[in-house]
């Protein structure tokens, strides 16, 4: 927010330097990010009189001039301007100045004769014809001003002026103006608050209701819409002091009642649009929520397709502006409008905001409105807009205000608990000093209750009271204090020393981690090839999105390890693979809060990776974190993952999750023509079924005896199930089973397939013999035969 000091001084007086007003403003609470003076850049820059002009004796277009510039002595000058007549004011820029941009104008020689300096157009003093309309585009500015010779320039312009700069936040909607810094400036420097009250006269041909209806069927989206209408309207450029000041806040003039409304947006901090009334057909202004195939041509130019849903601006027939954003092309003010439609109005924030980033068009009016302003505003606002307007002599103002009101803002009161703001401050402020602070921001206090006022929405508990009452007594008056209390060692939670110990793992395994955002796009679904009938499809929705892509809180970490697979992909990196410890965003019916459980989530491709090989990976994982009795049972009917290769993660009977290849089709939607590998595994239920006491076992005494077994089995039969059957016959002589070996060939029937296995026999407290071992393998092979149909190949 841009605050011009000469604008300031007409609510209150400061008597402080530019130095000491940024300091003092930002101890009191409103931050000062820059100030500069807008005459730093033209130096020496002043009025001058044209004397005498001659041709010059060496060129047959300059001119020669005699200009009085103050100094008592005329000083020559030439130009090869031709709009330059003797006794006209001109800008000159003399010897040792400068202009905007860093330009340097010194003393020097044109064709032989000498040039004290420059006569000055409005490009080169960085104005233009929206600053002075008067003026020409090309040549040399002929000053109509009321100015005396030798008078700097940048008085005559405007430009003996501060701008300070305020970085405002979003709580303090009301700071967005003009006279709620005033108010804050008034409050630090202690001094009164001049309030302007508009006055509009009124009187103008015509009877409001007769002339104008309007109708609010978005009443929750429009709390509040006031309108008076201007008639017999002179457009025309706007006087200087109304220039000055729309320049000082980076407003490009444009003409009288367009000015106004910008001028009053500053002022109040209320967005304001003229509407043509000749072009609000019927006569009536209806705001409502876009119909689908509805079309509107902004300001600017652009045909902005409009959703259904989004607020606009309508009259009997068409959309005539968005609400809050930005009017319609279709009743623009124009040369020759001749009756104006004042709008003021209180939108919903979350409503122009999503407007605004689903049309990519965000405006000074609809960033004010995001932040949900003050609906008493409105009706100050449009007077002060009218007032204006019979102060410029712009038009004849109508008798009346059409004011619709459909949310009554209900006042905020709260206690004026000095003992706790004491307590929280670490001071001891009387009670009555607090009231004063209140008193000079505006805020009162009666019977030890305070009023919050409408401006001030921020104000919500005893805690934002004390802040008001510290800011105004001074954060650098509050003594420095140790906290009280014992100190306490910190620690992390089982969960996030687990988390630590999976990422340790996961990288000695050449996995990198990743942090993807909790915000997902609901077309992320049908990408992973989900049911329309999956409940992770039931989502929690953001309500100030800030996009489409990104208005949904995630309900699987699996498009977001796509996306960063996907993005390796595209820099032809030929190998990538990335883990995640995500939190997953689950609705629960009748709660408020979702379930957040955490998902390991893993993601791979390249030469090396394959099932088997991530399907070890995640046995290691789950070895160094504690987890036992793991099984993998083959998955044929997840649309998200390759029917033959992938397995669902079971332990002690729960569902753990799932991890193999990702369907060709899901991997061609991310653009992935690659084979690539993925798992989604249940972390949060990891903390429940892990046994995370180390249990010390002495080194073993006794000899090994190793055992292989070649068997042969029908296809269908996974290595799981005949691992889990030869550990059930096996019992405690049984130390370890593990897979070397499978073959598919000759020597083998059709339809059957040869797994061979190591084991690992070895008791505690004696040496096997062959006849002990053989009757473990003996019983085994009986078991396999019984259970499973496997024999001996």
């Amino acid at each position: 927010m841009n605050l011009s000091r000469k604008w300031l001084g007409e609510f209150v007086d400061v008597d402080a330097n530019d130095k000491d007003f940024a300091e003092i403003m930002t101890i009191a609470g409103s931050k000062v990010e820059t100030y500069a003076r807008l005459d730093a850049e033209i130096k020496n820059v002043v009025v001058g009189k044209v004397l005498s002009m001659v041709r010059h004796p060496n060129s047959d277009h300059m001119w020669i001039c005699q200009v009085d510039v103050g100094k008592g002595e005329p000083t020559q000058i030439v130009t090869g301007a031709q709009n330059v007549h003797e006794g006209d004011l001109v800008p000159a820029a003399l010897h040792n100045s400068y202009l905007p941009g860093g330009v340097h104008i010194t003393k020097g020689k044109l064709r032989g004769e000498v040039s004290n300096g420059m006569l000055c157009s409005l490009k080169e003093l960085g104005l233009t014809l929206n600053d002075f309309p008067y003026a020409i585009e090309d040549g040399i500015w002929i000053l109509q001003e009321d100015c005396a010779v030798g008078q700097d320039i940048n008085e005559v312009i405007g430009n003996d002026d501060t701008v300070v700069e305020f970085e405002i936040t979003n709580n303090r909607p009301d700071c967005f103006s003009l006279i709620g810094l005033a108010r804050e400036a008034a409050a630090a420097f202690n001094q009164p608050m001049r309030h302007h009250e508009p006055v509009v006269k009124g009187g103008g041909d015509g009877v409001l209701p007769e002339l104008l209806d309007v109708e609010v069927p978005a009443t929750d989206l429009c709390s509040r819409y006031t309108a008076r209408m201007v008639r017999n309207v002179k457009i025309a450029p706007s006087p200087k002091w109304m220039r000055e000041r729309l320049r000082s806040a980076g407003v490009r003039p444009i003409n009288n009642i367009v000015d106004i409304t910008n001028y009053v947006m500053i002022e109040y901090g209320q967005p304001m649009h003229a509407f043509d009334y000749r072009y609000v057909k019927g006569g009536k202004i209806i705001v409502r929520r876009a119909e689908a195939g509805e079309t509107l041509t902004t300001l600017d130019g652009i045909v902005r397709p409009l959703q259904p849903g989004m607020l606009v601006i309508a009259d009997e027939t068409r959309p005539v502006g968005l609400a809050g954003i930005m009017g319609g092309e279709n009743s623009e003010i124009v040369e020759d409008t001749v009756d104006v439609v004042f709008e003021s109005a209180n939108f919903n924030g979350t409503s122009i905001r999503q407007t605004a980033l689903a049309l990519g068009m965000r405006t000074e009016a609809s960033a004010k409105f995001e932040k949900n302003l003050d609906p008493l505003n409105t009706l100050p606002a449009v007077d002060r807009a009218c007032e204006l307007v019979e102060l410029l002599g712009a038009g004849e103002v109508l008798d009346g205000v059409i004011d619709i009101l459909n949310c009554v803002p209900q006042p905020v009161v709260l206690p004026l608990e000095a003992d706790k703001i004491n307590r929280l401050l670490g001071l001891e402020i009387p009670e009555a000093e607090m009231v004063e602070y209140l008193r000079r921001l505006e805020i009162p206090v009666e019977n030890g209750m305070v009023k919050v006022p409408s401006w001030r929405s921020d104000l919500k508990c005893m805690a934002d009271i004390a802040e008001e009452v510290a800011r105004l007594y001074g954060y650098n008056r509050i003594p420095t204090t140790l906290p009280h209390g014992a100190t306490t060692q910190g620690g992390y939670s089982a969960e996030a020393t687990l988390a630590q110990k999976a990422g340790i793992v996961a990288r000695g395994l050449g996995y990198s981690e990743i942090l993807t955002y909790s915000f997902d796009s609901p077309k992320m679904f049908d990408a992973i090839r989900l049911p329309a009938d999956s409940p992770l499809r039931e989502t929690v929705k953001i309500l100030n999105p800030l996009g489409e892509d990104t208005s949904v809180m995630r309900t699987t970490a699996l498009p977001a390890m796509l996306e960063t697979l996907q993005r390796n992909v595209a820099f032809h990196n030929k190998a990538a693979k990335f883990y995640e410890v995500a939190t997953v965003y689950l609705p629960q019916p009748g709660q408020v809060l979702p379930y957040e459980p955490k998902v390991l989530s893993l993601g791979a491709y390249g030469p090396d990776v394959t099932f088997f090989t991530m399907k070890g990976e995640i046995e290691s994982l789950l070895q160094c974190l504690g987890i036992q009795e793991a099984e993998y049972t083959a998955v044929t009917d997840d649309p998200s993952f390759h029917p033959g290769r992938c397995a669902r993660l079971t332990i002690a009977g729960q569902d753990m999750g799932i991890f193999g290849q990702i369907h060709p089709l899901v991997a061609q939607n991310y653009g992935m023509d690659c084979e690539v590998y993925a798992a989604q595994l249940n972390f949060t239920g990891f903390m429940a079924v892990r046994k995370p006491d180390c249990v010390y076992c002495p080194l073993p005494k006794y000899p090994t005896v190793s055992r292989d077994l070649a068997l042969v089995c029908d296809e269908d039969k996974t290595v799981g199930c005949v691992e889990k059957c030869i550990a059930a016959a096996g019992g405690k002589l049984l130390k370890s089973v593990r897979l070397f070996d499978v073959y598919r060939g000759p020597g083998i029937p059709e339809g059957k397939k040869s797994l061979a296995f190591s084991l690992e026999l070895r008791a505690d407290d004696r040496t096997l013999t062959d006849e002990d071992s053989a009757a473990v393998v003996q019983k085994i092979l009986t078991k396999l035969d019984q259970d499973l149909g496997v024999k001996l190949r």
